[in-house]
């Protein structure tokens, strides 16, 4: 189930941009990919989501979550 305070970081033909989990149409784009993390980061925080940054394959290559962690880490000490 698709959740829309997820943003994902995809490439597109004219850049790479910010889309919201389910989304047709990317909300921002970008020159570069390091503008559409910043951005994507933003609307990651404000909707307490989870940002996915994919790379040029389409594979996701790295998650940031800034909301509710389901499997937070564990401290080791």
């Amino acid at each position: 189930m698709a959740n829309p305070k997820n943003v994902h970081i995809v490439q597109r033909d004219n850049g790479w941009g910010t889309l919201r989990e389910g989304g047709q149409r990317a909300t921002q784009v970008f020159d570069t990919q390091a503008q559409a993390i910043r951005s994507g980061r933003q609307m990651a925080r404000q909707g307490q989501g989870e940002l996915l940054i994919h790379g040029q394959d389409g594979r996701i290559r790295a998650r940031d979550s800034h909301g509710n962690d389901p499997h937070p880490p564990k401290d080791r000490k």
